[in-house]
């Protein structure tokens, strides 16, 4: 029981890094980048509006911060629960 109990936690704390990834994707791509592009216009980065920025470049750094934050909170939560590779 212990063993599945363990493999509950270890798959609960996966999903919930993966659903917290996506959230933030999402609310950069497409929050950022479409839906608040109009509010976001007023403000300057760069030589253009924030929404702009956020559209073209800034959902890129965000996605590569996110790969490298997934991949070092998965390492992690692998140690952790002790499934890591040696």
């Amino acid at each position: 029981m212990s063993e599945e109990k363990s493999s509950t936690a270890y798959w609960s704390a996966n999903l919930r890094l993966i659903v917290g990834s996506l959230v933030v994707w999402a609310l950069v791509s497409f929050g950022f980048g479409i839906l608040l592009r109009p509010l976001l216009s007023g403000i300057a980065v760069g030589g253009s509006d924030l929404g702009f920025w956020f559209a073209q470049q800034g959902a890129i750094l965000v996605f590569l911060a996110l790969i490298f934050f997934y991949a070092w909170r998965m390492n992690k939560l692998d140690r952790d629960h002790g499934v890591d590779e040696q």
